[in-house]
């Protein structure tokens, strides 16, 4: 485990074990958690390395992935950089596996067959009798028990490379503050005084489009997907509402549905609306929005990236896919909008993705010589999770996290299987997973909890329940799910539900 923070060279210690296993005529294996990543990548190793590089993501067209595939097996090249599919290429000679941000949950697919490609590195690596990196600046709760139980050896890297500094880490109440669409004067002040100074500013909201929510001011109706019962998102230049859950799509209405008013008020703010707030407002700094939307085709998406290492005072507005891996020298400046929304959640794993957040996208400040600073805007500024970053960064926020999943027996320290069905008719999920139930054979260690609807219980036209298995290790859960799961396939009942398991569920939804 490469535990380093942002900026402290952890490419560069890839670069020389690639090199390494290069030289003595093997092959090496580099995942990388988004395929926005890749570019980035690609030309970083190709200007250090020379050699050739395969690259394999869903974005390239089916012939690009058959070649690169071919030239994996036969061995042509060198080194392959791929997204978490690549972790099944064939490797003529294989000699090291690299995961870069190696606890991103992009790594894990969620439908069809089910797999975490970390996971399969792990088990792949061990196989083939290969060394294995898996990097980040925010490693996993997972490979941090690893680590503790010394199955992992960690190589800490504790200091930026260079002249560079960590950058100013500052919580801003924004309790009793004006604000413009989400972000304080004071925030805005700060914005100007970097771009005067020549720095760049990254504002973050993990939220794309203009608005989360259509609002009608006169009788209270909002825009609901009629498949998921959510509020859709307000996308202004396109002038439609679309559902980020199931992908529905509908022209914006010029007047509300129930009452037939004009007082149609978007509410909240999607990185859309935030770069007309900051185009308005600094009307002669270039603006880059990065999100999903402005990124939706490979050259869209290239052209995008493209423009990230420009120089000269500039305004990025993005999601999550800036948060990692982008190297911006002249970014001095890290606005963090929407960090509330991830302090309270049913989710476990919430506390832990919003740390490994905020320190990620932090971490793109003061990468060179100028010092960087990053301002997190938050109505709870006592919030213990907050708390913890600021005293000791992630290493302490993880330590409190681990302890409170060790108290509870929740993952690491114990494991769990998530049964999960849908039908068109609520009942009918349920009805299965019922029947499911009974299927299980008392086993100590294990205990199946009662089918209870998803936290998201409608999604796309099907009405969503669960059944959660939990299991005091693995061995116990394993020789658990066999036996039941083939019960459980006999069932009249699984036929007319759309059902299926997820061990090492990495969300709950």
């Amino acid at each position: 485990l490469l535990d380093g923070v942002t900026g402290s060279g952890k490419t560069e210690v890839y670069l020389r074990a690639i090199e390494e296993a290069v030289g003595r005529g093997r092959q090496a294996l580099v995942l990388v958690p988004e395929i926005a990543l890749t570019p980035q990548t690609m030309r970083r190793f190709r200007d250090r390395l020379g050699f050739e590089i395969a690259i394999l993501h869903s974005g390239l067209a089916d012939g690009e992935r058959a070649r690169a595939w071919t030239a994996a097996a036969r061995g042509d090249a060198a080194v392959v950089l791929g997204t978490r599919s690549a972790v099944f290429v064939p490797l003529a000679r294989p000699g090291l596996i690299v995961v870069d941000e190696e606890h991103d949950a992009s790594y894990k697919q969620h439908e069809g067959f089910r797999y975490h490609a970390r996971d399969l590195a792990v088990v792949r690596a061990k196989a083939l009798g290969i060394p294995l990196v898996l990097g980040s600046a925010t490693p996993s709760l997972e490979s941090l028990a690893n680590v503790e139980a010394g199955r992992y050896r960690c190589l800490p890297l504790r200091e930026r490379a260079g002249v560079a500094r960590p950058p100013a880490l500052r919580v801003m109440d924004i309790r009793h503050k004006r604000l413009e669409q989400g972000l304080a004067v004071e925030t805005l002040q700060a914005i100007g005084r970097h771009l005067d100074a020549g720095g760049q500013v990254l504002v973050f909201r993990n939220r794309r489009g203009y608005a989360p929510v259509l609002f009608c001011h006169a009788c209270g109706w909002t825009a609901q997907c009629t498949r998921c019962a959510r509020p859709m998102t307000v996308h202004r230049g396109s002038a439609r509402l679309c559902c980020h859950h199931c992908g529905a799509e509908t022209r914006m209405p010029a007047a509300c549905p129930e009452c037939s008013g004009t007082a149609l008020a978007p509410q909240g703010q999607g990185t859309e609306r935030l770069q007309e707030t900051l185009a308005a407002r600094f009307p002669a700094v270039a603006i880059v929005r990065v999100d999903r939307d402005s990124t939706s085709s490979r050259g869209r998406r290239e052209a995008v990236f493209a423009e990230l290492g420009g120089a000269g005072p500039r305004i990025f507005v993005g999601t999550q896919m800036l948060a990692k891996g982008h190297d911006l020298a002249a970014l001095t400046l890290v606005v963090v909008v929407g960090v509330d929304e991830g302090l309270y959640s049913v989710d476990f794993r919430a506390g832990e993705r919003l740390g490994q957040l905020v320190v990620q996208v932090a971490g793109r400040a003061g990468r060179a010589e100028r010092a960087g600073e990053v301002i997190l805007q938050t109505h709870h500024p006592s919030h213990p999770l907050l708390l913890a970053l600021l005293d000791g960064g992630y290493p302490a926020l993880a330590k409190r996290l681990l302890e409170e999943r060790r108290a509870a027996q929740l993952p690491p320290f114990g494991q769990l299987a998530l049964l999960r069905a849908e039908a068109r008719e609520g009942a009918m999920a349920v009805a299965f997973l019922g029947l499911a139930r009974d299927q299980a054979q008392a086993v100590d260690g294990i205990a199946v909890h009662a089918p209870m609807p998803a936290p998201m219980p409608r999604r796309a036209g099907y009405e969503r329940s669960q059944l959660l298995v939990e299991a005091s290790d693995r061995a116990a859960l394993q020789a658990f799910l066999g036996p039941w799961l083939e019960r459980v396939r006999a069932l009249p009942e699984g036929r007319r539900v759309r059902w299926s398991i997820d061990v090492d569920p990495v969300d709950l939804y």
